[in-house]
């Protein structure tokens, strides 16, 4: 069949919204027509390059956070069926490998095919622009009218949710959330502070507000994100980490923040040492944004880190599971408690793609979100 989808050519360069030939699903695949796709920065890295591709695996074909519509099924799909709504997963799912079958599987081994060619199942390819075969940015390429990707990489959702709302969910939603959740431990009268407030850093902060946490700041630069982490659930906001030190030891007493997570648009490694500044004794710090792949140092004071008892985590999904907290995070969508509509800040057609970007590098939103209808 004959699709769009944006494609990026090469490092530093604009994306491009081509027609494609996209071939049916084959075994365990599915063809899914996209609904919404969010423009999260992790594709805006494999422009810049903090994210490194080899050349091989270009052309690709953008976007990893996305919902739809299942069109049709390859044979031997058992977990979805053709008109079933569902959420992306940047992360596959196998449910039988080490990590799944022991409740990590935001750590699945079918995540290490996420930068090979081709599709999960084979290693070929379904999408083709120009005569070229084209990869698809973590095995889903959700920045295309219609995709076919593994069923592994699909979670089926309510048919009555706002399908634009499910594509948060896929990656930043469930990141953002799970990184003060589930890896930063959150407690009930912790003291939170949130490095960084975009699309990532913003559902820390509804995380921590979930949490109960007692004190949540919020920092970034921008007034009108500090603005929306006021509204939805921090306490306090500031404009850096220097700005955030006197502000966070008033409210401890000088204790510190329990929970420190990193959230910028860019994590660099001297960031690390303003974050464990803020950081009390056996104190979690944790590290969500992407970092640029070929950096190898970062300041860390290793006589406090030793005596003080801190940690410092990265996380992957927010340590979440996809099949569990796609669906759980919905249901808390669903009744009220997490603002997931409140995120949207402007929505763009497929052809505005640039302009999307444009605007979220120049911080004027939460997130961007591409609808196809």
């Amino acid at each position: 069949m004959k699709t769009r989808a944006a494609v990026l050519w090469g490092v530093h360069q604009d994306w491009v919204v081509e027609e494609i030939d996209l071939d049916p699903p084959k075994a365990g695949e599915v063809l899914v027509k996209m609904a919404a796709a969010g423009l999260c920065h992790s594709d805006e890295h494999v422009v810049t390059g903090d994210i490194f591709l080899p050349d091989e695996m270009f052309p690709i074909i953008g976007g990893h956070e996305g919902a739809g519509v299942v069109v049709d099924v390859g044979p031997g799909v058992t977990m979805i069926q053709p008109g079933d709504h569902v959420s992306a997963s940047f992360i596959p799912s196998c449910g039988r490998c080490r990590w799944c079958v022991t409740g990590r599987s935001n750590l699945c081994d079918l995540g290490a095919t996420l930068f090979a060619k081709g599709q999960i199942s084979d290693g070929t390819s379904r999408h083709v622009c120009r005569g070229q075969e084209l990869n698809v940015s973590s095995k889903l390429g959700t920045f295309s009218e219609h995709t076919v990707c593994s069923e592994s990489s699909v979670v089926k959702v309510d048919p009555d949710l706002r399908l634009a709302a499910v594509a948060l969910v896929s990656c930043g939603v469930a990141t953002g959330w799970g990184s003060a959740v589930h890896r930063a431990g959150t407690q009930p009268g912790d003291t939170v502070v949130v490095v960084g407030v975009g699309g990532i850093g913003i559902n820390a902060v509804q995380g921590a507000r979930m949490s109960s946490a007692r004190n949540i700041v919020a920092v970034d630069p921008v007034e009108f994100k500090q603005k929306t982490a006021l509204d939805l659930g921090a306490t306090h906001v500031a404009a850096s980490m220097d700005e955030a030190f006197p502000l966070v030891a008033e409210l401890t007493a000088g204790q510190m923040a329990e929970r420190v997570i990193l959230t910028p648009g860019v994590l660099y490694g001297e960031m690390l040492e303003g974050a464990l500044k803020l950081t009390g004794k056996a104190g979690t710090c944790v590290c969500t944004a992407v970092a640029p792949s070929a950096q190898t140092q970062a300041a860390v004071n290793l006589f406090e880190l030793v005596m003080w008892q801190k940690e410092i985590k990265g996380a992957l999904f927010g340590a979440g599971n996809p099949r569990y907290d796609i669906p759980n995070l919905l249901a808390l969508y669903k009744n009220g408690q997490l603002k997931l509509d409140e995120l949207i800040t402007e929505t763009y057609t497929l052809d505005q793609i640039n302009q999307g970007y444009a605007d979220m590098r120049d911080g004027k939103n939460i997130r961007g979100v591409i609808t196809f209808d």
